[in-house]
């Protein structure tokens, strides 16, 4: 007799299970996290005789608890045999290098991001390079058929013809032509587009909701593991920027890729957030052309390209995105607020830290930002997170409320605290040389982050606080 389904509601977040909906987890706090679910009832463990049965058999022995099972072996760590599978190189470096050096036989990669930015595209020319460098390579399409798939690869030339294409949403189906005769060996690699698209036939939910996705995701880790094929998923992504689906999604795959940029600009940032085989914060960055996504091996001189650097309120600051120094641009605006409160608008940049370096500068520096309107760009669609880009948007400030230029050749490297002090950061040799090879001539970093050995082009100049800063510029 098959067991009763019954409805359940499981937090996209903590994975909680909850008898009804509700506006807020009681597990973790978070709003509108419930999905509904189908699944069955746990299956009782023990047999004739009740609980009491059950309780006097785990009383005599731990053989209870092994109904069903087996035992597996458990050899010791340096016993097991092995060594570390050879990458594979997919040929678009930026690609490879996010990934640590190319794609890890049996492992399960996803790949996130934005409606329209560059997925489909940039993992259809994974696929004809590996199937051009002899790789079997399967491209599932569950979202576009099998026309659309051959115009984006007769859009991009190359090798994208000769890939092996299945138009499916059947999970069960797909496992099958990809273990099949004419499916993927253990040598080759799986695309499946996308991972919200795939269903499962022994649950009755729709397509994308919390228990398929969860479901279909650990099918294919599976498959990957026991075969050997490289499976790399794409994933849709929430309003809030996540990927769509529970959050165990991103525990269960080996590596998630955010693919980011704005839709207005020519180029893509692809950002690692989870790498089993690898770094994690590697970025790769990408240039959209007519011939798709080309690498751009030097991200410093892309963002740095169009600087007009006789204008005031524009700073120059290195940043480490995982092990790859690049330089950014940020600029700043201040002007007469035109309302009774003044705006503050920043874009690549936290709010909540542009309010604390205008105070910072307000109290610390005598610069007043009480009735200007402050708008801060951080050029090229870059995100900046880390503190030791404070120096320079607060010089960026400073150089806009007082109208003059700041030196072209100068990059401005430190995090600034509330007591307007300037503190070290961190791999400071590493951002100074990205600099020097970039033509800055001139670094203001924090006076004990001064290398105690020259950097050859460059020369790193000291300072204790914004006060020191903005008297050494523009006394």
């Amino acid at each position: 007799m098959s067991a009763r389904v019954r409805t359940v509601y499981r937090c996209t977040e903590c994975g909680a299970e909850h008898a009804r909906w509700g506006g807020r987890c009681e597990a973790c706090g978070e709003w509108n996290t419930l999905g509904e679910e189908v699944a069955a009832p746990a299956v009782r463990a023990a047999s004739r005789g009740g609980a009491a049965a059950g309780a006097a058999r785990r009383l005599a022995g731990h053989s209870a608890l092994a109904v069903g099972g087996r035992i597996a072996p458990t050899p010791r760590l340096r016993d097991v045999a092995g060594s570390e599978s050879e990458r594979w190189r997919t040929g678009l470096d930026e690609f490879d290098f996010v990934l640590g050096g190319g794609l890890v036989p049996g492992s399960m990669v996803l790949v996130g991001g934005e409606p329209g930015i560059g997925k489909s595209t940039l993992l259809l020319q994974v696929a004809g390079r590996l199937r051009a460098a002899g790789r079997p390579v399967l491209y599932v399409s569950g979202e576009e058929s099998p026309l659309q798939v051959k115009l984006r690869a007769d859009r991009l030339g190359g090798d994208a013809g000769d890939v092996a294409l299945l138009s499916e949403t059947n999970l069960e189906t797909v496992l099958a032509t990809a273990a099949g005769a004419d499916g993927v060996p253990s040598d080759g690699i799986m695309i499946v587009d996308s991972i919200q698209t795939v269903f499962t036939g022994d649950l009755d939910g729709a397509p994308g909701n919390v228990g398929q996705v969860r479901e279909c995701a650990a099918r294919l880790m599976r498959f990957a593991k026991e075969s050997g094929t490289a499976v790399v998923v794409v994933g849709h992504v929430t309003k809030g920027g996540g990927i769509a689906g529970p959050k165990m999604l991103e525990h269960i795959v080996d590596t998630v890729l955010y693919f980011e940029g704005e839709q207005t600009l020519d180029h893509r940032v692809l950002r690692a957030t989870k790498n089993r085989f690898g770094g994690v914060d590697e970025i790769g960055v990408f240039r959209m052309s007519q011939a798709g996504l080309v690498g751009v091996p030097n991200p410093s001189e892309l963002f740095l390209g169009d600087r007009l650097s006789t204008a005031s309120g524009s700073a120059v600051t290195a940043l480490i995105e995982g092990t790859r120094p690049v330089l950014v641009e940020i600029q700043a605006l201040a002007a007469k607020a035109g309302y009774g409160t003044p705006q503050r608008v920043a874009t690549g940049y936290d709010g909540r830290r542009l309010a604390l370096l205008l105070a910072v500068l307000d109290k610390r520096a005598g610069m007043p930002f009480a009735s200007l309107d402050v708008f801060l760009n951080v050029v090229g669609g870059m995100r900046l997170a880390e503190p030791a880009g404070d120096l320079a948007v607060a010089a960026a400030l400073a150089s806009s409320v007082v109208d003059r230029a700041l030196p072209a050749d100068a990059v401005f490297i430190g995090e600034v605290g509330l007591g307007g002090e300037v503190r070290p950061v961190s791999q400071i040799e590493r951002r100074l040389a990205e600099a020097a090879k970039m033509g800055m001539r001139r670094a203001f970093v924090a006076a004990r982050a001064v290398p105690r050995r020259p950097i050859a082009g460059i020369d790193a100049v000291g300072v204790k606080s914004v006060g020191v800063l903005a008297t050494r510029l523009f006394s």
